[in-house]
């Protein structure tokens, strides 16, 4: 580029000038209507390796990489048109070009400075590579974590899933010496069993909506929902429980109705009661509801050990627990309130809690109101699983086998009659022998080689050419719930690893369809 010396007066003595703008901590150049440097600070030596005074009358263009040259006088024509203080390049990557060659991120302020003559432009240029590494740094680490949440999520589903199999397994052989042993010793030890079985089950299932509320395959189903309606099942579900520590479980009447998913607000505040209890030595814990005419809240107090300040940014965390001063152990995994906060963020459902330690805790959640004249019942069975109708013909297939043999043992040992099998083309073929039509299928959903409890179900159907009922066991109530057609008719699905006296009171409900 051929070299102009300029003869542009900049209306300041040149001292003055260069006292004031030297001073400035980004490199800074003024430059004319043709792009002409006039003026470069001290800074421009140390941002682009050129003395200043080598700089003024040489083309600012020299001053960036070569591709942007060709339209960079259209840019700089357009802030002349339209002067004032911006920033260059908004949403643009802009590079500068240093004197030995070698490019780096910058960002460019613009200023319009008017003479007598001329409207000048002031560039102030910002060396910003120790930035822009922080920021790839931190994008780095972002896809890492990603990553490695990822990773997390699906060891816990697949963790949980394969561990819901021989659990599975426990639950129906102790359900089964529950009913046949006589000795009084061995039934202490059966039902200590049964204990110690619920705690593993419920840690499973904690870990397992962990990894389904990360991986955002639960989508709610909002709808208009009985508050008291959770209310009495949660009732149900804990009061023994509290009866159990000398608790008072308090839950009062709420007729509201709010537009939620009922299943997932249910669970949310399931694990606030049950955290309540496990952190309550005396006293009470309360369960109810508070509105006024702009909000309404849901409410789950308790007198506990309460929540000391310096842990209270932790405890949504997994795995966190509370600390108790008494020593005493605690019990889960400290998934219950990381649970709470996924829940309350998917159905945006806000969340705030109080609390001080050996006084309790109070936790609330806003829930939005919903129309009462449009409602949705959930439909409950309660069934006394003494007086369920036994002598049912079912076709059982899981391809765990010992799963399968726990299973038929169980059914067989409440009157059913049990065709068992590991594949659809196995149970195919004692059905064809046996001639017999089942009156109830029950199945796993994942089998072996990719094939479901669905290809499973079809077969059978086409077989014996009627629609029979279907109860699926699945680890996996998320994937399977998106996979099975619309078009499947009579199918129930229940959780691994099942309560037993839930399977018996569903195969008499799907049964009596």
């Amino acid at each position: 580029m051929k070299k102009v010396k300029s003869t542009k007066s900049l209306g300041l003595s040149a001292d003055l000038t260069r006292q004031l703008l030297d001073s400035a901590p980004d490199a800074t150049v003024i430059v004319d209507e043709h792009g002409i440097i006039v003026f470069a600070n001290a800074q421009t030596k140390n941002v682009f390796g050129h003395l200043p005074d080598d700089l003024v009358g040489e083309a600012v263009e020299m001053l960036m990489p070569v591709r942007y040259r060709r339209n960079h006088p259209g840019h700089r024509q357009s802030f002349i048109n339209a002067s004032h203080f911006r920033p260059m390049g908004v949403n643009l990557e802009l590079w500068g070009l240093r004197k030995d060659g070698t490019e780096f991120p910058v960002e460019i302020s613009l200023s319009p400075i008017k003479t007598d003559n001329e409207l000048l432009s002031c560039a102030a240029i910002r060396d910003i590579t120790e930035q822009h590494r922080t920021q790839a740094a931190l994008l780095a680490a972002k896809v890492e974590a990603d990553r490695a949440n990822r990773a997390k999520s699906t060891f816990l589903a697949t963790a949980s899933h394969d561990l819901r199999q021989p659990l599975q397994t426990l639950n129906l052989l102790n359900a089964i010496l529950s009913k046949t042993v006589v000795d009084e010793d061995a039934i202490n030890i059966i039902e200590d069993q049964y204990i110690a079985l619920s705690v593993m089950s419920d840690l499973l299932n904690s870990l397992l909506d962990i990894s389904k509320l990360e991986s955002g395959s639960i989508v709610p189903d909002i709808e208009n929902c009985s508050v008291q309606s959770m209310f009495e099942r949660l009732r149900v579900q804990f009061e023994s429980q509290a009866q159990a520590k000398g608790l008072r479980l308090q839950v009062d009447d709420c007729e509201e109705v709010v537009h939620s998913d009922s299943s997932l607000l249910t669970q949310l505040i399931q694990n606030l009661v049950a955290n309540a209890i496990r952190y309550t030595n005396e006293g009470v814990v309360q369960l109810r509801c508070l509105h006024d005419r702009t909000a309404f809240q849901i409410e789950v107090s308790d007198t506990g050990i309460g929540i000391a300040a310096d842990q209270m940014d932790y405890i949504f965390e997994e795995f966190y627990q509370v600390k108790r001063n008494n020593g005493e152990s605690n019990q889960g995994l400290g998934l219950g309130l990381a649970i709470v906060q996924r829940l309350a963020k998917l159905l945006d459902h806000p969340l705030d809690f109080n609390s001080k330690p050996g006084e309790g805790s109070c936790f609330r959640i806003m829930v939005p109101l919903g129309k009462r004249e449009k409602i949705s019942h959930v439909k409950t069975t309660t069934v006394d699983v003494e007086d369920i109708t036994v002598g049912k013909k079912i076709a059982l297939i899981d391809d765990q086998l010992a799963v399968l043999n726990a299973t038929q043992r169980f059914l067989q040992r409440h009157g059913h009659e049990v065709i068992s099998a590991t594949s659809s083309g196995e149970i195919i073929k004692q059905l064809q022998e046996s001639k017999e039509i089942p009156d109830l299928i029950i199945s796993d959903y994942h089998l072996r080689r990719g094939e479901t409890g669905v290809d499973v179900v079809n077969a059978i159907r086409r077989l014996v050419d009627a629609s029979i009922p279907v109860i699926f066991l699945t680890g996996d109530t998320s994937s399977v719930m998106s996979d099975i057609p619309d078009s499947l008719e009579k199918c129930k699905i229940m959780s691994k690893p099942i309560d037993v006296d839930e399977l018996l009171a569903l195969i008499a409900d799907v049964s009596n369809q």
